[in-house]
């Protein structure tokens, strides 16, 4: 079967929350001081992201089914002018996630498609995405997909890391 991508429902909720954690996980195991992990990341994900598709002015939650199966999900949202990263009207692609098993299928392109179509759709005029600098393979999959580096984050902490 075809991998369908579609608006995300109430129904998709725990399907997010487990994935959205999985994300959070990733970036903490790549940066725990720099990547944050709550207690209750997958509630607190699953919470956020069901909030967030309910407002379809701004904010776009996919989900992609394979086999009828949640295997993976993109969320990004319509930002206004922010003078803090010299960004004028923008959409940001906040979120990408693909099951393992479902990975080599074009499941990615596939969300990240159809989000770059919602949030055009939604008056963004440029898309702009942010991606662990540990995570040489989603650089690697934007890349194929048009995006270019245009900044480079660097952090540095000033208290002891809290455990």
């Amino acid at each position: 079967m075809p991998v369908i991508v579609r608006p995300a429902t109430p129904s998709d909720a725990p399907a997010l929350g487990r994935m959205g954690a999985s994300l959070a996980r990733q970036h903490h195991d790549f940066d725990s001081q720099r990547f944050m992990l709550p207690d209750d990341v997958e509630s607190g994900y699953r919470g956020w992201l069901g909030k967030e598709a309910q407002r379809p002015q701004e904010a776009v939650v996919l989900v992609a089914e394979l086999d009828g199966a949640v295997v993976g999900y993109c969320y990004g949202r319509v930002e206004g002018v922010d003078w803090n990263m010299l960004l004028d009207r923008h959409g940001a692609l906040h979120d990408l996630w693909v099951e393992e098993p479902a990975r080599g299928t074009g499941t990615a392109r596939l969300l990240v498609e159809e989000m770059v179509k919602q949030l055009t759709a939604l008056g963004a005029p440029r898309i702009v995405l942010s991606t662990a600098a540990k995570n040489e393979t989603a650089q690697k999959v934007f890349a194929r997909l048009g995006w270019r580096p245009t900044m480079v984050e660097m952090t540095r902490e000033t208290a002891p890391a809290r455990k």
